[in-house]
């Protein structure tokens, strides 16, 4: 199936995608950030594999809490706030699998907190993405909440399973569509069986 490409397609996909995944009403924002995704996915891959493209979207629109927009772990307005939040949520015991608190700053005073359209963290993450955007991410990690950034690490990082080692064609190729199952390219299974029912939206949209 081609990808949405021109005004009268991109008009549909944001009509049908306000009716079924925005409540009836898509901000300025909501729309910007739908736009870079369409945009740099049909700049990199040439705008086929619509069902990728719908997971993304909704792997987007999961992590960004429908915002479309970056955003920092916890929705936090600064970094500061958001350890501040990450730090009360762990000290009450409601981060069970965090081992260690990857949000505390390092000795050059860097969070490497989640950040961006889907929520990057741990140093060693950023590294990864910093060779796949080439932007040093190391050296600025706040370089993730920047759309053009922060889009090419969503979509190359599920196409290449530079998150967890499980990429896009593990779950949509040759006919085969796992919805729920795709949720490991990003977080094993948490919540996998609502981004999928995102996905399917989202596919829907762009038919």
């Amino acid at each position: 199936m081609r990808m949405v490409s021109n005004e009268v397609e991109r008009g549909q996909f944001y009509s049908r995608a306000r009716r079924t995944l925005f409540g009836g009403r898509l901000r300025q924002a909501q729309v910007e950030g739908l736009s870079a995704v369409l945009d740099v996915w049909q700049a990199r891959t040439g705008g086929g594999k619509s069902s990728q493209l719908a997971y993304v979207l909704a792997t987007a629109f999961h992590e960004t809490a429908a915002t479309m927009q970056p955003v920092r772990e916890t929705l936090a307005a600064t970094d500061a706030l958001a350890i501040r939040k990450l730090e009360a949520a762990f000290a009450a015991g409601r981060l069970k699998a965090v081992r260690t608190p990857y949000w505390r700053p390092d000795a050059d005073g860097k969070s490497w907190l989640g950040r961006g359209l889907v929520q990057l963290t741990h140093r060693r993450n950023y590294e990864a993405m910093s060779a796949v955007t080439g932007m040093d991410l190391v050296a600025d990690p706040g370089r993730a909440m920047e759309m053009d950034v922060a889009v090419v690490i969503l979509i190359e990082g599920m196409r290449g399973g530079s998150f967890t080692g499980r990429c896009l064609d593990d779950y949509f190729e040759r006919g085969r569509e796992d919805w729920a199952g795709a949720r490991k390219i990003i977080n094993g299974t948490d919540r996998a069986e609502m981004v999928a029912g995102y996905g399917r939206a989202f596919r829907f949209a762009l038919e």
